[in-house]
């Protein structure tokens, strides 16, 4: 298999350098996404002792380190690269992950990352405008997406009209098993509404 990320010699030097330093045999990089696929998504590298790996990580053993890779993340780390820059304060390691809010999706990737995709590189952009933004909660047994509207889309009359329209018409034209969409945040509260 072709190794998701790359993975500098000036890194690799770095990151030995660093782990030799913990005193731990057989001591690894793990290499994780926490919130892969969305804006927030944050790629981190963390000291991974032997046995703190999890069983479906991915291990790539590299001419100087042993990484692992989590597997939920392995799709948003496509093309990343790690590198390390020496300069006079020393260096600094830096990590780039273009897909890591997005990955890189096809007609085989699962239903979920494809429906992310959609959200994060159409929908979302043009709610933007109007603050407000679209998640995908969890999808049904029934190939619904439950959906969360926030910011500006939150209480606003207009939900109803945009989710149905704008949001299920492009995810449904964009991804034929899904059947439609639910809105997970709750229009009916109407605690602040002039009537009961």
């Amino acid at each position: 298999m072709s190794q998701p990320i790359q993975i500098t010699d000036n890194a690799q030097e770095y990151l030995a350098e660093l782990l030799a330093k913990q005193n731990v045999e057989g001591i690894a990089v793990r290499i994780f996404i926490t919130q892969p696929g969305t804006p927030y998504a944050e790629t981190c590298l963390a000291y991974c002792r032997p046995g703190e790996e999890e069983p479906s990580d991915e291990r790539l053993d590299l001419d100087k380190i042993t990484v692992y890779l989590e597997k939920n993340s392995i799709a948003f780390l496509e093309e990343a690269v790690v590198d390390f820059n020496a300069d006079r304060m020393g260096g600094q390691l830096t990590i780039k992950a273009p897909n890591a809010k997005m990955p890189q999706v096809n007609a085989d990737s699962p239903l979920e990352d494809r429906v992310n995709y959609i959200l994060y590189s159409e929908i979302n952009p043009g709610l933007a405008a109007h603050g407000g933004e679209v998640r995908l909660i969890q999808l049904t047994e029934e190939n619904f997406a439950v959906l969360q509207f926030g910011g500006g889309c939150q209480g606003c009359a207009a939900v109803d009209i945009t989710l149905k329209d704008g949001v299920e018409k492009t995810l449904v034209e964009r991804i034929p098993e899904l059947v439609g969409i639910r809105d997970v945040t709750d229009h009916t509260d109407d605690t602040n509404a002039y009537y009961r």
